[in-house]
């Protein structure tokens, strides 16, 4: 068949159908009756020579022309997002970089890391913070340019990502300098019932954390968990008790002699990763910064 005899409007229907795997979801979805719908994709179907679905109760189930022909369309159409999300987020001589950060994540590491684009003029940056999963799906929709996370994520055919380590760094264990400053302790050996400030479960650290309490039978004692690292960095600045996080998280205290290191467990790293589409529009300033 010669591509201008392919109709798009039939395959952009048949994707609709495709990802939701029922009719009636995809009508409502596309505004259209049911038996309109159905009418479009046996065309669709009639054209390509070969069913693209079977019925499974009240379901759809691709054929395997059908997966075919969803690859290319998910292929198609994605790159059709992307173009219209690019379009809409430039401005006359801007570029416009939209990054995701997880909420675990610190944002002076990411300050740091985006630092080149905000010398940049013709940079606009959107910067969203949220849960990875979340994140990811905005990335996939092309919503996204980039996803920074603090722990990898899989890929596959049905999620393509392709994840880049940026590099990792040791946790440390900090406090007041007007009680901790010139003391040292061991992580986790001396840490047997003192107060202390940890990330939340949900960060990639806590785990770590906990197993190595564990294996040394130490038990601290918890008085505050915390996902958010810009909150955490305010209760390791304010609430006199030690706390376990990245450097990062605290420099500008550590710098002001506010806090002090008073612990390090090269045990217990924290690894940064810049998550991205395989086949997403260049960005220069996204590759700088990915290479950086």
């Amino acid at each position: 068949m010669k591509l201008e005899l392919l109709n798009f409007h039939h395959l952009f229907y048949f994707w609709r159908v495709a990802r939701l795997g029922h009719l009636t979801r995809a009508a409502a979805e596309l505004h259209t009756s049911q038996s309109a719908l159905s009418a479009q994709i046996r065309q669709f179907e009639d054209r390509l020579g070969e069913p693209l679905f079977t019925r499974q109760g009240r379901r759809l189930q691709l054929t395997d022309t059908g997966q075919l022909v969803l690859s290319y369309a998910e292929d198609i159409f994605g790159l059709g997002q992307e173009m219209l999300g690019r379009l809409d987020g430039r401005s006359e001589g801007l570029t416009r970089l939209r990054v995701g950060s997880v909420a675990t994540l610190s944002r002076n590491y990411q300050e740091n890391w985006i630092r080149p684009a905000l010398a940049d003029p013709g940079m606009v940056l959107t910067l969203e913070s949220g849960v990875l999963e979340g994140l990811l799906t905005r990335l996939l929709q092309h919503q996204l340019d980039v996803v920074l996370a603090n722990e990898t994520v899989p890929s596959d055919a049905d999620r393509p990502l392709h994840c880049r380590f940026l590099g990792s760094q040791s946790i440390s264990l900090v406090g007041p300098a007007s009680i901790w400053k010139g003391r040292t302790l061991r992580i986790p050996e001396d840490l047997d019932g003192l107060d202390i400030a940890l990330p939340g479960p949900r960060h990639a650290l806590r785990a770590q954390f906990d197993a190595l309490c564990a294996s040394a039978d130490v038990r601290p004692r918890l008085r505050a968990e915390v996902d958010d690292m810009a909150m955490l960095r305010l209760i390791a600045r304010d609430s006199g008790w030690l706390t376990v996080l990245p450097e990062v998280v605290v420099q500008d205290e550590l710098r002001a002699g506010a806090l002090v290191t008073v612990g390090q467990s090269t045990q217990l790293q924290e690894r940064f990763y810049a998550i991205t589409t395989p086949r997403r529009h260049r960005i220069e300033a996204l590759e700088r910064l990915l290479s950086q």
